[in-house]
């Protein structure tokens, strides 16, 4: 677990440090962008369109472009950044276009959460449920966000740009890493400042851990 403030610094954009974006490891299905014990994440697929229980129950759509999604008696227009959140039995169409499929395993694992629970300033709330919630991250060049904590997450980069060099700076030692579009985080207490000439803006679910006793 990480107690002290850390800052993070990024060539374009500044992310999360000391964060493990784990792709989908060993799965012979391209369009599977990040799988593990709590979520599976589909590119321009959407597996779990159709309700099922026990497999396909909470379910998140995040256009990555314009798309139309057929839900309901009513289609709804999407942009980049938009999000469709569906509970337990309920379906839609699998839409046209660029996006991604978020599916919340049933049964997943206990939630693991950071020593402090801090909220993070400066971010767009978009759902608040009983187990997760979502938000768009968002940072201005020049900005810092002060010190904050993050549980389990996916965060996927909705910035339309070259691609993340990130500096994370730890024990007076720096190392490199390049984000991919799709991560999966753990827990960490840090400090971020945006470094680069573009606004950071990135969509977030995050986990919401079991009450402390």
């Amino acid at each position: 677990m990480i107690s002290d403030p850390r800052r993070v610094l990024a060539g374009v954009l500044v992310g999360h440090a000391l964060a493990s974006g784990a792709l989908a490891q060993g799965t012979a299905n391209p369009l599977v962008v990040l799988d593990n014990d709590y979520v599976r994440v589909t590119k321009d697929a959407a597996p779990c369109a159709t309700a099922v229980a026990g497999r396909c129950e909470d379910r998140v759509l995040v256009a990555m472009g314009a798309i139309e999604l057929k839900a309901g008696d009513a289609p709804r227009a999407m942009k980049r950044g938009d999000v469709a959140i569906f509970k337990a039995g309920e379906s839609y169409q699998a839409p046209a276009g660029a996006y991604y499929e978020v599916a919340i395993k049933p049964g997943h694992p206990p939630v693991k959460a950071p020593p402090e629970l801090i909220p993070a300033p400066k971010n767009l709330l978009v759902f608040e449920g009983a187990k997760f919630f979502i938000y768009e991250e968002r940072l201005d060049p020049g900005d810092t966000r002060a010190r904050h904590s993050h549980s389990q997450r996916v965060e996927i980069r909705l910035n339309q740009g070259p691609m993340l060099q990130q500096q994370v700076w730890r024990d007076g030692q720096v190392s490199h890493m390049e984000p991919g579009i799709v991560n999966w985080r753990e827990p960490i207490i840090h400090e971020v400042t945006n470094v680069g000439d573009l606004p950071l803006r990135n969509f977030i679910l995050e986990f919401i851990p079991e009450r402390r006793e």
